[in-house]
């Protein structure tokens, strides 16, 4: 299965790095490695962005498609958890020379475990749940009606911002109704996770 399409841009990125010095490459590849599982940093500071253009002498817009079509790699790479062969195999039917596709590798039989690991660890959403708390309440009497049963579920979502690191509590109350049309969404969500893995 074909992880990369030669698409316009991926065929400019690829003569790119195929221009770009052999010897400062690897560190190049490697820093990449390191922040890709970062959403939230860029890989290079702009400092660091206008460095690699003069050493590379390139532009803006060619470093910037160099990095977007590396990272774009690696990740197709992470994603389907590729052979080191494999991944060799379809950088060089997308073009690339044997040199860059050999540190790309090498990088990658190094590595990509770790990546694999940070990328499965990394969130899609900042906010994550760090803990639940419950109670159930019987609601007996208002003040208008002096025998009545009606239940309720009230749970505490304690929400951590990984961003800001901040936690909040978010406050639920379910009926017994709604409480067992939110056991069945789960339900269904579980399902779908299990078929999944």
């Amino acid at each position: 299965m074909a992880m990369f399409t030669a698409s316009a841009s991926i065929k400019k990125a690829v003569s790119l790095i195929n221009e770009l010095d052999v010897t400062k490459f690897p560190l190049l590849l490697s820093r990449i490695m390191q922040k890709l599982h970062v959403k939230e940093e860029r890989t290079f500071s702009e400092e660091e962005e206008e460095k690699l253009q003069n050493a590379f002498e390139i532009s803006p817009s060619d470093l910037e498609l160099i990095l977007q079509t590396l990272e774009f790699i690696l990740q197709q790479a992470a994603y389907h958890t590729a052979k080191p062969t494999t991944l060799g195999e379809q950088l060089k039917d997308l073009q690339l020379d044997d040199d860059k596709v050999s540190i790309i590798v090498e990088a990658w039989t190094t590595g990509a475990r770790d990546l694999v690991q940070k990328l499965r660890d990394r969130t899609v959403h900042p906010l994550q749940l760090e803990d639940i708390n419950w109670r159930i309440n019987l609601q007996m009497a208002q003040t208008t009606l002096s025998k009545m049963k009606l239940p309720n579920a009230l749970f505490q979502l304690g929400i951590r911002n990984d961003t800001t690191g901040l936690k909040e509590n978010i406050r639920v109350e379910f009926t017994h109704e709604e409480l067992y049309e939110f056991y069945n969404q789960l339900e269904v969500i579980q399902s779908q996770l299990d078929s999944l893995s």
